[in-house]
């Protein structure tokens, strides 16, 4: 059934917000974020455990998870400036979930493979 374009304009928003959690840097921000807060440099470390993240991608992540109001920027005045990152109390019910999806994902990658793996014998 053909969703009507008033609603799709209405989840759009919805959409929009879902793309920024799950999106590949945004999952990973707000699982490290989950464990603790992190100044920028450390989190790009702790995310590049996993994978490389530019510096300008990771600014662009934290800048739109904060406005969507994931996360907590505590820049203190100091010399050098200091400037912490942490989950809100939205951020962290957000990175439950997605913790959950990434643990879903790492328990059925085997039954993923093989459906992978089906579908290409098929399309021989």
């Amino acid at each position: 059934m053909p969703v009507s374009n008033a609603v799709s304009e209405a989840l759009c928003p919805y959409r929009l917000v879902l793309e920024h959690v799950t999106s590949r840097w945004g999952v990973l921000v707000l699982i490290a974020l989950e464990e603790r807060s992190y100044r920028f440099s450390e989190l790009r470390r702790e995310i590049g455990r996993v994978a490389r993240v530019s510096e300008k991608m990771l600014t662009q992540t934290l800048q739109t998870l904060e406005r969507d109001g994931m996360i907590h920027r505590d820049a203190k005045p100091v010399i050098p400036p200091r400037v912490d990152y942490s989950l809100t109390p939205l951020g962290r019910e957000a990175a439950e979930q997605v913790r959950g999806l990434a643990l879903w994902t790492e328990r059925r990658m085997e039954a993923v493979e093989g459906a992978r793996e089906a579908y290409d014998k098929a399309r021989l």
